[in-house]
């Protein structure tokens, strides 16, 4: 699995977005999230080595634009060189995730047609008014592959309406970070529910930092929430799809030659390490 990320930043769109890893983690280094720019690594897909192949090797799954949004207004002017991108690289499979749907068509290829077989869409609900505004167009859209996404989780939402065939699957999980909302087991049970009467398939992905189980609320470090979503059996397999792996990671990040979202420039690293250095000897 690789990384791609064509350009970095985003500005906070509805209720899901309020406590942004993205806007956390440039936090950390004192960068500015909303600041969209375009990444070194934009041309990551067609880059040639030496020998003349792409560097990039397929096949293989390519998370695309996951510190941003891919149909953010202010990468309107970069987003159709990214299309071109994709239809070039049919060997890999790109798999973005968008709160803003709606504006798909901006900017849509002209060949687009009945949609890039090796592009996977997936489509944030984290409430019931998001699910019912964004899940009716997207179900509407010439999208060979679509997901629904449910993270952060804010509240029980009633999928039934849009599990559909078109639908290779739901994929759900809490909020991570020290504010997280809290997460209810019973919303991902009731998902589960839902997914297994439709044969849709279901990827519990993560409890969240908040988790909420039988009246009581565990406060769960960010190392284990994948691996308690895991133990709680509520994922399952529909009739088509199969787990989604999870996004992110240094490992990834860096084996797609692009260096991962949360770790700063070398020279911010050296400044701090300095100063911790300094604060050790001053103790």
């Amino acid at each position: 699995m690789a990384e791609w990320n064509p350009w970095h930043g985003c500005h906070k769109y509805s209720a899901g977005c309020a406590n942004c890893y993205v806007y956390r983690r440039d936090a950390k280094y004192e960068l500015d999230a909303s600041a969209v720019r375009k990444n070194a690594a934009f041309d990551l897909p067609v880059r040639r080595a030496r020998d003349g192949g792409y560097k990039l090797k397929g096949p293989d799954d390519v998370f695309t634009c996951f510190t941003s949004d891919f149909f953010l207004d202010a990468a309107d002017p970069w987003r159709p060189e990214a299309w071109r991108m994709m239809r070039e690289r049919a060997d890999l499979n790109f798999f973005f995730i968008t709160k803003r749907i709606l504006r798909f068509r901006e900017g849509l290829p002209e060949d687009w047609g009945e949609g890039y077989p090796n592009v996977s869409i997936g489509v944030t609900c984290e409430n019931q008014a998001a699910a019912d505004e964004r899940l009716p167009f997207f179900l509407s859209l010439p999208v060979r592959r679509r997901l629904i996404i449910v993270e952060p989780m804010l509240e029980a939402v009633d999928l039934r309406p849009y599990l559909t065939p078109a639908v290779e699957q739901v994929v759900v999980g809490g909020e991570s970070g020290e504010t997280a909302r809290l997460m209810r087991y019973e919303w991902a049970l009731d998902i589960r529910r839902q997914c297994e009467a439709s044969g849709v398939s279901l990827y519990f992905k993560q409890t969240g930092a908040r988790f909420e189980k039988d009246g009581k609320v565990y406060r769960i470090p960010r190392r284990l929430q994948f691996s308690q979503a895991r133990k709680s059996g509520l994922s399952c397999t529909g009739n088509a799809a199969a787990h989604l792996p999870s996004p992110g990671g240094k490992n990834r990040a860096r084996r797609a030659g692009t260096r991962a979202p949360d770790r700063p420039p070398p020279e911010r690293r050296r400044k701090r390490k300095r100063h911790a250095v300094e604060r050790q000897r001053a103790c």
